[in-house]
């Protein structure tokens, strides 16, 4: 059970003690050994399960099960899917080493083992992460150290859990992926409007792009443009029709843009525009006519 197999931290968990004994292994028949009820694992491939019998059948179970005493009979830490090959494999007895360990090390080698061998989904992962938050007071941070991910992925794979039942459901049997999760988690204020995207996914089978634009154009039509949602401006006063001929008038005697431009309470601005210095020096000459420099 060396520590490339075993994945960064668990290794870790397991005492040196046990682990200078690995090979002080006795044989427990399978009747003897029960489930961990920390297991984070809820479901087995069947399709794998068997690989994993056959070939237990032909070369035996290589790796000893990891178990704690349980009353007269052991209760696995890690190894439960091999005890379940060796079951249906027809193995009479099955390879285990003895260890004491505690309730917060079960889970937490019962789910580094399985995340470094990408066994759980998505929905297994938030819920393992959750029970450790739960009952073993870890922080995301802690948490994220103890099995070497971000803290950013261990906060974003819990966000999950806030997906509808039948959503989460359709992500744990693998009908939508993680990344289709997080695009729906958008809509998480819209609970009707995220169920019938997943359903638009699922049916089309739509990729995770796909279901982004689906659900920003969903967004888009559910709430309004950020602009909409900010105070509106008040509308400028009409302008004033005596400055406006004014300016026209300006515009016609100087053959330029003239812009006027008044300010609340009286007063303003007058803008000429010119092109060039040969244009400016015409205007100049012929507001003010005379030597000017």
């Amino acid at each position: 059970m060396s520590r490339s197999r075993l994945g960064r931290g668990l290794s870790q968990l397991i005492s040196s003690n046990a682990l200078s004994q690995s090979r002080a292994v006795i044989e427990v028949t399978p009747d003897r050994l029960q489930p961990n009820p920390f297991q984070p694992r809820r479901g087995y491939d069947v399709a794998t399960l068997d690989e994993l019998a056959e070939s237990i059948r032909q070369q035996g179970i290589l790796q000893p099960l990891l178990v704690r005493p349980a009353g007269d009979n052991y209760q696995i830490v890690l190894g439960e899917r091999r005890w379940r090959a060796a079951q249906q494999a027809g193995l009479e007895t099955v390879p285990c080493i003895v260890q004491e360990v505690e309730d917060r090390q079960a889970l937490e080698m019962a789910l580094i083992e399985n995340l470094h061998r990408e066994d759980l989904n998505a929905v297994e992962r938030a819920r393992a992460y959750q029970q450790l938050i739960d009952d073993f007071d870890f922080t995301h941070e802690e948490l994220a150290q103890h099995i070497g991910k971000s803290r950013s992925a261990i906060t974003n794979t819990l966000r999950l859990l806030q997906l509808p039942e039948e959503v989460l459901a359709s992500l744990a049997e693998g009908n939508i992926s993680e990344g289709h999760g997080r695009a729906l988690l958008s809509l998480e204020d819209a609970p009707d409007s995220l169920r019938d995207v997943w359903r638009t996914v699922e049916n089309e089978e739509l990729s995770v792009r796909a279901t982004e634009e689906l659900v920003r154009e969903v967004l888009g039509r559910d709430e309004p443009p950020a602009q909409a949602r900010r105070s509106p401006r008040v509308a400028p006063p009409p302008p004033d029709p005596h400055l406006m001929a004014l300016s026209e008038h300006l515009q016609e005697t100087l053959a330029t843009e003239v812009r006027l431009q008044p300010r609340k309470g009286g007063g303003g601005t007058i803008l000429i525009r010119f092109s060039d210095s040969e244009e400016l020096q015409r205007i100049v000459e012929h507001i003010a006519p005379g030597d000017y420099l």
